[in-house]
């Protein structure tokens, strides 16, 4: 095999004999030196369940490499769990993880020059953090998704993470017993695997498939199948071409790999994460991806998956229908894919997929024709108006409806929201306004995944809207807008909102507007003080300084 233009081989065994010494000294053979070495970023850890198993998949993936002739050496990154953190101070942490994933891969493969790169991702930010890196280094490299959950169960009804999140809202409601409410949480996680709706893991594991940047099936095979060691001893060959071709990550991260990407989290109704993950993957990969190429998609694309959290399926159940290639295939059958791609495969996605089974529209109702779709467009829409003048992003799958007018309840504080529906002060018609939970408020911007679940556990969740200018949860769902901009931690409009003020949200013709004059809004903003952050130090202090909006993906590197 020829070594592709960032071998090692010569800087090591002619300008610094001490790296030579010291591979010799980690037991590499003489053999060895004229191998090309590929680094394998590992974000396994034991704390949370969907990274609790991806050490042990690093290893096979070593074992695929040093079986096809090539040299792998594991390095580990960090993780932070979205499930465990929500809802606490914890998920301050879990979006600047993205960038900090990022930095480290880049710095360790930029550092050590590893020919190529792969990695193994699980949680919501590995992903993207992944993606951003690998984007930066631009060498051959691929991903490898640690697979989804199996379902859990408890009274013959199945169980996720939401369902753990749903039964707190149902017990200040009132309406589930002491030894139900544990039986749910004993019963909702049942072992390795990212949660199993199409949330945001899901979600971004499917684009990635739709990228280009993962093999065949990676999102589909749950963490528990064989099918993903499979996976992961296959990973060798694979890489073995990309170096070969010296086919490299921008060269399949193109601008029609984004749409496609994109086109698929609208597909399957996926999670509002993936519009600030790919607007700062954009970024990295230097391709203009903004919230207009998303609206674009989403007009175009139609709801066509019956899937977790709106809908009644999870990712397990996707791979007795054919996994994920079957549902490319359908989407590029009806020109809704740019089959000329090139993937990870060194093969372009309509080669890829020439192979792939057909969804059968008679016998599976996971997937609907484009013909009749849940819904005739995407259910991801961006909202502008005198609330969010810099853009917000709404989940609608337009079973909620797609508008909304209602009277202000404003929550300075996820935690607001939690003790107003605990004490019922929480209305129908009421528009939730949670502020200051923005990308610096929050900071980090927060997942409201457990006020939301709090609100369908006690029985609101036809009959309030929510706004915020953190983020949701892939696994919200309800009538919801996040990623206002400005936030309210710099004094946007989000920043001057009173209970009570009429809110109109109007996902039809893309509208967010408070009902309250410019006047007005001059004499409020003159009234209104900036609040101050606790952080003085450390990574959240940092993060506040350097991280850009949520309309600009939540990047540290502007």
């Amino acid at each position: 095999m020829s070594l592709n233009k960032y071998s090692r081989t010569l800087t090591q065994e002619v300008s610094n004999p001490a790296a030579k010494a010291m591979l010799y000294g980690i037991g590499l053979t003489p053999e060895d030196m004229n191998k090309a070495q590929i680094g394998i970023a590992s974000t396994g850890y034991e704390g949370n369940t969907c990274n609790m198993h991806l050490n042990g998949l690093s290893v096979h993936v070593k074992k695929g490499i040093q079986e096809n002739g090539m040299v792998g050496l594991i390095f580990h990154t960090i993780g932070v769990s979205d499930g465990m953190t929500n809802g606490n101070d914890g998920m301050s942490y879990s979006l600047p993880s993205r960038d900090i994933i990022a930095d480290s891969i880049e710095n360790v493969v930029a550092a050590q020059w590893y020919d190529g790169v792969i990695a193994v991702v699980g949680c919501d930010k590995n992903m993207p953090g992944a993606m951003m890196a690998m984007a930066r280094l631009n060498r051959p490299g691929m991903l490898v998704y640690g697979g989804t959950i199996r379902s859990g169960s408890y009274k013959g009804e199945k169980l996720d993470i939401v369902s753990a999140f749903e039964a707190l809202g149902k017990k200040y409601a009132g309406t589930i017993s002491d030894e139900d409410y544990e039986g749910v949480i004993r019963n909702s996680i049942p072992g390795a695997g990212a949660c199993g709706g199409m949330y945001t893991a899901n979600t971004m594991a499917s684009s990635m498939e739709a990228m280009g940047l993962v093999l065949p099936n990676s999102s589909t095979y749950p963490a528990t199948h064989e099918g993903k060691k499979e996976e992961c001893l296959a990973i060798g060959a694979a890489m073995k071409i990309l170096l070969e071709k010296n086919i490299c990550t921008r060269d399949i991260m193109t601008r029609h790999a984004f749409e496609n990407a994109m086109t698929v989290v609208m597909a399957l109704g996926g999670s509002t994460n993936a519009v600030l993950h790919y607007l700062a993957i954009g970024h990295a990969a230097g391709i203009s991806f903004t919230l207009k190429d998303v609206q674009d998609i989403s007009d175009r694309t139609p709801l066509i998956a019956d899937l977790k959290p709106s809908g009644k399926y999870y990712m397990e159940d996707v791979l007795a229908i054919g996994g994920m290639p079957a549902i490319l295939k359908y989407l590029h059958s009806v020109g809704l894919l740019h089959g000329e791609c090139m993937t990870v495969t060194g093969k372009t996605m309509a080669e890829n997929l020439a192979e792939a089974p057909d969804l059968n529209f008679e016998t599976q109702k996971i997937i609907f024709p484009i013909t009749q779709p849940l819904k005739p467009s995407g259910h991801l829409q961006i909202l502008y108006g005198n609330l969010a003048p810099g853009g917000a992003v709404a989940k609608i799958t337009g079973k909620e409806g797609e508008r909304f007018e209602g009277l202000a309840k404003v929550c300075n504080s996820e935690e607001e929201v939690i003790e107003y529906i605990s004490k019922g002060d929480i209305k129908p018609g009421h528009v939730i306004v949670i502020r200051n939970e923005g990308p610096k408020g929050g900071p980090g911007m927060p997942e409201m995944l457990k006020p939301t679940s709090a609100v369908i556990g006690a029985g609101l969740g036809n009959s309030v809207a929510m706004i915020t200018d953190g983020r949701f949860s892939g696994g919200t769902h309800g009538f919801v807008v996040g990623h206002v901009t400005p936030e309210a931690f710099e004094g946007g409009p989000i920043a001057l909102v009173k209970d009570g003020d009429k809110i109109t949200i109007d996902a039809v013709n893309n509208t967010l507007v408070l009902h309250v004059s410019d006047e007005e809004l001059v004499e409020r903003k003159k009234n209104w003080t900036p609040i101050e952050s606790r952080f003085k130090q450390g990574v959240l202090r940092k993060y506040i300084k350097n991280v850009s909006s949520a309309s600009q993906g939540c990047v540290t590197d502007l």
